[in-house]
Order: C-alpha cells, then structure tokens, then sequence
C-alpha cells in the first residue's frame, strides 16, 4: 500500500498548492479580461485612426495584428507573473528571445517574405491592378498580403508569387504610367521615295483612335538599309495595359498596310540575288524547249 500511500499524499499536496492560487488565478482571470477589453479599445482606436487614411487594406490589417500582439503579450506577461511570483519580466523576455531566436531559424524564408511584404506594402509602387513582370511571371496584380500577393495572367491563370522575389529581383510595372510607347518596323521598298513614305505612314497612324497624340508625338525613323527594304522605326504612345497595346498595334499595322497600298508604295518580301562562279550550262528539256 505504500505506493498508494505516496500518490495520495502527492495529489493532496498539488490540490492544496492548487488551493493556495486560487486567489493568484482569480486576478489573473481578472487581468486577462482587462487584457481583453483594452484589445477591443486599441482595435477601435487604431481603426477610426486609420478610417481617413490612404493606407493599403493589407498594412492596416498589419497594424491591427501588431496592435493585439502587444497587448496580448503584455496581458499575459502580467497574468503569468501574478499566478507564479517566482517569474519576472525579465526572465520571461529572456524566454521569449531564446525561442524567437530558434523559431527564426526554423522559419527564415516565411519572416523573409513577412518583411519583403511589410516593406512593399509601404512603398505603394506596386497596386491593386497593376500590370506587372518579374522573372518570366507576367500578369495583373489582384492582391498583395503581408507574405505573399496573387498575379492574375493574361491565360487566366493564378501565380501565387512569395513577397520576397518580388522584392529581391527586378520588377517592371507596366502599367505605371497611363500610356505606354509602342514600336513596329516596316519596310518599303528601295525604289520608293523614302520622304514620302513617311509621310504616307505618319498620316496613317495619326488616324488611329487608339493612338494618344497629346505631348507624345508620333515619331518615324529611317532605321537601316535591310536587305529588301529600306526599315523604318514606327512608334507612338497608347494605353498601357497589354489589352490596349494589342488592339493598337493591330490598328497601326492595318491602317499603315492599307494607306502604302493606296498610295502605290511597295511593301516587298524578301529578295535574294544569286552569283554563280562559274556559268550555269542550260539543259534542253524532253519536250525540246531550253530550260
């Protein structure tokens, strides 16, 4: 029965102990309840504070999971230390560290991509239905959290992109500005009058609707003798999402094809002229005619 004995007399040691903090504990529901109000009060406040500003939603979400972090690790610092005296503030923070540290470690690339998020969030480059490329991903930005934000490709498709790739390597936001330079090369032929193909080509761009000719002139280059055609650089400004510079450039490109047809101007194809080192003998075909 010993045994019995010694298990009896520790289970009756614990529920005195047990009884003994009822007291401590009582307060420590009572601090936790506190803790609770003053979470709902700081909430209120940050966000009637927030409530006018141009703050992305993300980063207020961020402040308010911030805002409950610190009361709540400040209540519960307080409970702890009412319910065992033996604690202080300072070996509880000494506890904290240690394991921030090693979570840290365990957790490195989602602190990472926490931090790249926060540091995005802040500079406001990058918005909620921007057209964006970054490492061979191209599409419309639908959301941009704290770890991670969600491009929306031109297939369709969702790319659920890390926070810190976009951070770490370099991103062209297309749609940055409102109007975006676009260029096509078109040949004429060598016998054309190059001053008058361009102004057969300016003219026919300058007719498409889709092209925005505000401060942004239309510029025709002469670019190079090619090896048919004499190049010329073609480029105007448009809208600049990837819709907009599509349905200009089919314009241009029909629009400019009709007007060098109108007006008689070659748009040639490839041509290749042969020399042979020595002369080419002229066979007789069955039928008796050279060939």
């Amino acid at each position: 029965m010993e045994p019995v004995n010694i298990l009896y007399g520790q289970l009756r040691d614990i529920a005195r102990e047990a009884i003994a903090l009822l007291p401590q504990i009582a307060v420590a529901v009572v601090v936790l309840l506190l803790g609770w109000g003053i979470y709902r009060l700081a909430l209120w406040v940050v966000a009637k504070s927030l409530s006018h500003s141009s703050m992305r939603q993300s980063l207020k979400e961020l402040i308010n999971l911030f805002t409950g972090i610190v009361v709540w690790t400040l209540t519960i610092m307080i409970a702890a230390v009412i319910v065992f005296p033996n604690l202080t503030p300072t070996s509880i923070l000494a506890g904290l560290g240690i394991g921030s540290v090693a979570i840290g470690f365990a957790f490195k690339d989602v602190f990472e991509n926490f931090l790249a998020g926060v540091i995005i969030l802040f500079r406001k480059k990058m918005r909620i239905g921007d057209h964006i490329e970054c490492e061979g991903i191209e599409g419309k930005v639908t959301q941009i959290a704290v770890r991670e934000s969600h491009i929306r490709q031109t297939d369709g498709q969702l790319v659920i992109v890390p926070n810190a790739m976009l951070f770490k390597n370099p991103l062209t936001i297309r749609t940055d500005l409102d109007e975006r330079r676009v260029t096509v090369i078109c040949g004429v032929a060598y016998d054309e009058d190059v001053d008058a193909a361009r102004e057969v080509i300016e003219k026919a761009v300058a007719e498409c609707d889709t092209v925005r000719q505000g401060e942004r002139p239309i510029q025709i280059f002469a670019r190079e003798f090619n090896s048919s055609s004499i190049d010329f650089e073609v480029t105007w400004w448009t809208g600049s999402t990837p819709l907009d510079v599509r349905k200009s450039r089919d314009q241009v490109v029909a629009k400019v094809k009709r007007a060098l047809d109108d007006a008689g101007i070659e748009i040639p194809f490839p041509y290749r002229t042969l020399t042979f080192k020595e002369p080419l003998p002229i066979a007789a075909r069955p039928d008796g005619e050279e060939g």
